[in-house]
C-alpha cells in the first residue's frame, strides 16, 4: 500500500480525495492536515510515501510546505493537488521540488495514477499542466539558447547516464527503466541520483525538462 499524507484546508475535499484513493485499493491516507504547517509536522511524524498538498492553505501555503518537506523528509515524494493551473504555480511547485502536479478537476483515475507514479519515483503532470510546460519550453526566441545549454549539460554525462536521462524524460519509473535496460532497480536509482547531481537539478521533473531541451525525448514521448 502507498502511504499518503493529504493536506487541504477543506474537510469535504479531503474526504473526497480519501474516498477516491481508497477505491483504487493501492493507497491509504495515513494522516490529514488542514494547513501547510501541520502538513510538514505530520509528514515528519508519519514519513508517508507521498505528501499530497493543496496550494492555498493557511499558516503555510502548499508551495512552501512542499519545499520544506523535500528538504527535511527526502524519502517522501511531493505532489500538488489544486484547482489552480496557472503557469506561475506550476513553475513554483516544480522549483520547490514537487514531482507531481494534479488538478482537482481531473479524472479520479488520473489522481490514482499520479499518486502511484510519484510513489514509484517517477514524475506525473496532469495533461493540462503538461501542455503548459511543453508550450513554455517551445515559446520565445531563447529556445535555441536553452537547447544549446541543455546539450552542454548533458555532455557531462556518461553514455549510460544519458540513456537513463532520456528514459526519465519519457516519464518512465525506476522499475520501468530497470526492465528496459536490463538492470537491477538499485543500479537505476544510483544512475538517476548521479544524473540529478551532475545536472545540478533537484528532481526528476527538472531533469526531464533538460532531457527534452537537449533533444533526448520526442515531444510526444
Amino acid at each position: 500500500m502507498i502511504r499518503v499524507l493529504l493536506a487541504d484546508d477543506e474537510a469535504m475535499v479531503r474526504a473526497g480525495v480519501r474516498a477516491i484513493l481508497a477505491s483504487g485499493g493501492e493507497s491509504e491516507v495515513v494522516a490529514e492536515a488542514g494547513d501547510g504547517r501541520e502538513a510538514v509536522e505530520l509528514t515528519r511524524a508519519h514519513r508517508p510515501d507521498v505528501a499530497l498538498l493543496d496550494i492555498r492553505m493557511p499558516r503555510l501555503d502548499g508551495l512552501a510546505a512542499a519545499e520544506e518537506i523535500v528538504r527535511t523528509v527526502p524519502g517522501t515524494a511531493v505532489a500538488m493537488l489544486t484547482t489552480f493551473s496557472e503557469q506561475a504555480y506550476v513553475a513554483r511547485a516544480l522549483s520547490a521540488g514537487a514531482t507531481g502536479f494534479l488538478l482537482k478537476s481531473g479524472d479520479p483515475y488520473e489522481l490514482m495514477a499520479g499518486v502511484r507514479a510519484v510513489a514509484d519515483g517517477a514524475a506525473f503532470l496532469s495533461p493540462k499542466v503538461a501542455r503548459y510546460v511543453i508550450e513554455d519550453l517551445g515559446r520565445g526566441g531563447g529556445r535555441l539558447a536553452r537547447a544549446e545549454h541543455a546539450r552542454a549539460r548533458v555532455a557531462r554525462l556518461s553514455p549510460r547516464e544519458r540513456e537513463v536521462l532520456g528514459l526519465v524524460g519519457a516519464g518512465l519509473s525506476n522499475p520501468e527503466i530497470a526492465a528496459r535496460l536490463h538492470l537491477v532497480e538499485g543500479t537505476v536509482k544510483a544512475y538517476v541520483s548521479a544524473v540529478l547531481d551532475r545536472l545540478d537539478v533537484r528532481n526528476r521533473v527538472q531533469a526531464a525538462i533538460v532531457a527534452y531541451e537537449a533533444g533526448l525525448v520526442e515531444p510526444d514521448a
